[in-house]
């Protein structure tokens, strides 16, 4: 027996098609609730269905009248605030091409993104790192806000093949990759609904992430948007410890949060009534069986996690219906066609085998390719499998244990961070003589990225940190430095990373 999953392919997705019109296609029917909450230490921001997309459509008129046209990139350098989802769907709902970017970035990041990706112009927060010298028109927040009273422009419907927007992601080869997604992306979601939430229109679905977090405008906004749910985001500055006060307050029915927040919760509360919580859910990282265990414990709800990555969103999952085994990341979504390749024939492994976990080039959630980067993308591809760079192994119920990642890439606070782009960044300092990096758990689920140079002496930490800071987004800086005289490498001569996890001492 093969190790693949098949369960049938999912419906298709209707033409013509726009992802704005999808998420926003309850608006209609339900004018008057509320699709989003916006949860403050005392009160909450309410916008029901009605505004929510009277703003969208009157941002994308907006855009539209700025001189943009569909089509046309837009680089988001917008902060944890409403206007960020606002931004992306107006530019969605109007035919152009958002391309979300995480706040943390630094000046000098965004000037790599504006050279490689040459976009039409810049949504920007003043408060956000941005070069200013790129010549680009920008929209700035005061004028995005104004936009969202203008007659609503017309939804730009089309093939749903045709690109909707670009996310990036940390790539092996040490520069972020401009992954490239069709409108067809947020219909796939769909098989995430019952495959992994559990999701229907009367939930309150509480996501602790900020606006500008690709996995909270997908899980935490978009997803409960489309089945006419509530969301419930808090608002910038609400501590993670405060937060099962506002499930409870808010009566949320789901929870969604990358594991660490629940980490950072059991550490402040061991013990939470939250009558109206049915569940939670993880992704990000790997959840541990500790947290899932404590979780329960504390609040008599599970929680489900789900694996998935920035080129095809999530689409192994456990779930209400269908939980994960211990040990399990759950098994591929109804709709999905899911493999274990084998290393050595690139052909489906046994079941039982360890393998390369793979997605069917068919999967309508699936990219459309790496921009300007068509050699990068063939190489992700054996036949028809999209290989993701992790291991598993599938059992005979189709359930997969995860094995780890074949390749070096490190995960950060639930970012996953290529190596090789820290230490492109870091071996530029005068005093650095070479440089390799690394992951290392410090504490049960806290890991950390751990920088290990070689000098002629040893450099001043804090020196280092304030180096680092202006040449890499938070999550990608090392929390600790270590001096060799050398570095570890493999027969071939190759850093071997491996090697540097052991010389990490506390």
């Amino acid at each position: 027996m093969l190790s693949i999953s098949d369960s049938g392919a999912p419906a298709p997705c209707p033409a013509p098609f726009n992802l704005a019109a999808h998420v926003l296609v309850h608006a209609t029917r339900l004018p008057d609730k509320v699709a989003l909450s916006v949860l403050g230490h005392q009160n909450s921001t309410d916008w029901t269905y009605a505004a929510l997309e009277r703003a969208v459509r009157g941002t994308g008129a907006g855009l539209l009248e700025s001189g943009f046209k569909a089509g046309d990139i837009l680089l988001m350098r917008l902060d944890n605030d409403v206007e960020f989802p606002l931004a992306y769907l107006g530019a969605i709902a109007a035919g152009m091409v958002p391309v979300p970017t995480s706040s943390m970035l630094t000046a000098g990041e965004v000037a790599k993104m504006v050279a490689q990706l040459s976009p039409a112009g810049i949504l920007r927060d003043a408060r956000v790192a941005c070069p200013d010298d790129t010549g680009l028109p920008v929209i700035d927040t005061l004028q995005l806000g104004a936009m969202r009273d203008l007659p609503p422009c017309d939804y730009a419907m089309g093939d749903p093949d045709r690109m909707a927007y670009i996310i990036y992601t940390s790539g092996t080869s040490g520069n972020p990759r401009a992954v490239m997604h069709a409108h067809r992306a947020i219909w796939a979601r769909r098989m995430m609904h019952e495959g992994w939430y559990g999701l229907h229109e009367n939930d309150r679905l509480l996501h602790a992430g900020a606006f500008n977090w690709t996995f909270t405008l997908g899980t935490g906004l978009m997803d409960p948007w489309s089945v006419g749910a509530t969301a419930l985001i808090p608002e910038a500055g609400v501590k993670t410890e405060e937060i099962p006060a506002l499930l409870a307050q808010h009566r949320a029915t789901l929870f969604a949060a990358a594991p660490g927040v629940y980490r950072k919760i059991l550490s402040h509360h061991m013990n939470m009534d939250l009558p109206d919580l049915r569940h939670g859910f993880a992704a990000g990282e790997k959840l541990s069986e500790t947290i899932r265990h404590d979780w329960n414990t504390a609040t008599g709800t599970k929680i489900f996690e789900a694996y998935g990555m920035s080129e095809c969103s999530t689409f192994i999952s456990g779930n209400p219906t269908v939980p994960a085994r211990a040990g399990c990341l759950g098994k591929p979504q109804d709709g999905r066609r899911v493999a274990i390749l084998d290393a050595n024939t690139g052909q489906p492994a046994e079941i039982g085998t360890e393998g390369e976990i793979a997605i069917h080039n068919s999967d309508p959630g699936l990219m459309l390719g790496y921009f300007g980067a068509e050699t990068e993308t063939r190489a992700r591809f054996i036949g028809d499998w999209f290989i993701t760079g992790d291991h598993g192994v599938m059992e005979e119920d189709f359930q997969i244990h995860y094995a780890g990642r074949g390749d070096d890439m490190m995960n950060a606070g639930g970012y996953r961070v290529s190596p090789l782009e820290v230490e492109a960044a870091l071996i530029q300092h005068p005093d650095i003589v070479d440089i390799g990096c690394t992951d290392i758990e410090i504490k049960t689920d806290v890991r950390i990225v751990v920088a290990f140079y070689v000098a002629e002496h040893e450099l001043n930490a804090d020196a280092l940190n304030a180096w680092a800071a202006d040449r890499l987004a938070r999550y990608k800086q090392p929390r600790a430095w270590v001096r060799l005289d050398s570095l570890p490498t493999n027969p071939n001569g190759k850093l071997s990373r491996k090697a540097l996890k052991p010389l990490f001492k506390p």
